[in-house]
């Protein structure tokens, strides 16, 4: 059985458990980070020398990294089901993996840590805006996309759905403006419906304060 590090609102640890109930797959999971600690421990040190969640363990195999081991898990377990068979779908499911990590992820993290992570007075109203511009420009690159294809792959579901269908639900609870991206939110309205989703990243509630941060993170064990 594979062991996942890490709580459960960590959007790269629903990422993780998101694949792995795509994939069907047995795991359990030991609660680290946040408040929780645990990970500065020597023994989870040992496994992420980062001190950051997530960590797997799947028989001989430790590692960190969220994407890394998204790739793992899909080239490991059931071929085609989440990493594309054919080369053009790869290829896609894979670029637009690395231009979640790059383009929205920096931008989402920026906005959420000011606006729900941190009290009010300590908000850093200037980098809100900028992050709210950079995701913004990001939702449009993405909107454009999917006007085209129904998924990030191409036409079917894939590793490339999971990275920017967690992130972008974190997102969506946040209380920024957004711009209109009608084709991205009838993506998201699909992503929303498949049930792995919604055991892995939908059941835990979003937070809009960092008071509601620490109480879901206390709920959600």
């Amino acid at each position: 059985m594979i062991t996942v590090w890490g709580r459960r609102n960590s959007v790269n640890v629903q990422k993780v458990l998101w694949a792995l109930e795509e994939l069907e797959l047995p795991y359990r999971r030991e609660n680290v980070g946040g408040s929780y600690g645990g990970n500065r421990d020597a023994d989870f040190l040992a496994m992420n020398p980062m001190g950051l969640v997530p960590v797997i363990r799947d028989g001989d195999v430790t590692m960190f990294e969220s994407n890394a081991i998204l790739r793992y898990l899909c080239a490991r377990y059931r071929a085609g089901v989440l990493r594309p068979a054919d080369h053009w779908s790869l290829a896609m499911a894979e670029q637009w993996m690395e231009w979640q990590q790059q383009a929205f992820a920096p931008a989402v993290t920026q906005v959420f840590m000011n606006m729900v992570r941190s009290l009010p007075e300590n908000r850093n109203s200037e980098a809100v805006a900028a992050g709210q511009q950079a995701a913004a420009e990001a939702l449009r690159i993405a909107d454009a996309w999917l006007a085209r294809y129904p998924w990030f792959a191409g036409h079917a579901f894939s590793v490339g759905d999971i990275v920017m269908g967690a992130l972008l639900w974190r997102y969506m609870g946040v209380d920024v403006e957004k711009p209109e991206t009608p084709d991205l939110m009838r993506w998201f309205e699909a992503i929303q419906r498949r049930d792995a989703f919604r055991r892995a990243v939908m059941a835990v509630p979003r937070a809009r304060s960092l008071a509601e941060w620490k109480r879901i993170e206390r709920e959600s064990a």
